[in-house]
């Protein structure tokens, strides 16, 4: 979405801005997954997980036209496996946010 500057870059400036503020909060958690990355364990597309406050696990997953809540938890197992693969791929945080920052310099 950064790279492709949807809008102008005013738009991609304010957009990259508020995700580095979001950051700053304490949980709000940014990692980027390299671009130069043959594959990784979000090729797949998105994961929400849901977790409630009585520690029950769901996964909401949304294409363009439905969406689809996942109770099962041999599934919602599967899924929260592929995403801690995901954030092990992923960049630092440290990482993510330097390079949100030097993306946002580049404008």
């Amino acid at each position: 979405m950064f790279l492709r500057r949807t809008g102008g870059v005013a738009v991609t400036r304010e957009l990259i801005d508020h995700v580095l503020n979001l950051a700053q909060l304490r949980n709000v958690t940014i990692q980027v997954m390299p671009l130069v990355r043959a594959s990784h364990a979000g090729l797949h597309g998105p994961i929400r997980l849901l977790e409630t406050p009585e520690n029950k696990w769901f996964v909401y997953n949304e294409g363009q036209a439905s969406g689809h809540l996942i109770t099962d938890s041999k599934a919602i197992s599967v899924l929260q496996r592929r995403y801690a693969r995901m954030r092990s791929q992923a960049l630092t945080i440290l990482d993510s946010m330097s390079l949100l920052q030097r993306m946002r310099g580049d404008l």
